[in-house]
């Protein structure tokens, strides 16, 4: 299956990352444009692909996790400014027939993510 999709797993609490809001931009005449903003269900999951297979094309993305927002929203005690903020993750599509899951593993002090399947 084509596209791109993502999840947010909460590592502080092993839980999925509920209700987290993640912005998803194209680069385009050399610059990132937003094109739309989703937020993770209970599963930690958008509810549908951020890329569907007929959207996919070969370039650069972006997916902006508002990490900070998630934990203060959790009711998290955060410094001022927090250490994890907005997190950028830029990737490429470099086959529009294969399937890009690029997936947030998030604590208040550190992020990760992959290419996952």
């Amino acid at each position: 299956m084509a596209g791109t999709t993502t999840h947010v797993l909460d590592n502080e609490t092993g839980n999925p990352g509920a209700g987290m809001r993640i912005d998803f931009s194209v680069f385009e005449d050399g610059a990132y444009r937003l094109v739309k903003t989703v937020h993770t269900n209970d599963e930690g999951r958008t509810e549908g692909m951020i890329l569907t297979p007929e959207e996919t094309k070969v370039g650069q993305y972006e997916l902006l996790f508002h990490v900070d927002d998630y934990y203060r929203a959790k009711g998290t005690d955060l410094p001022d400014p927090p250490f994890m903020e907005k997190v950028p993750v830029r990737f490429s599509v470099f086959d529009t027939q294969r399937h890009f899951h690029v997936p947030m593993l998030c604590t208040p002090w550190t992020c990760t993510t992959y290419r996952g399947s």
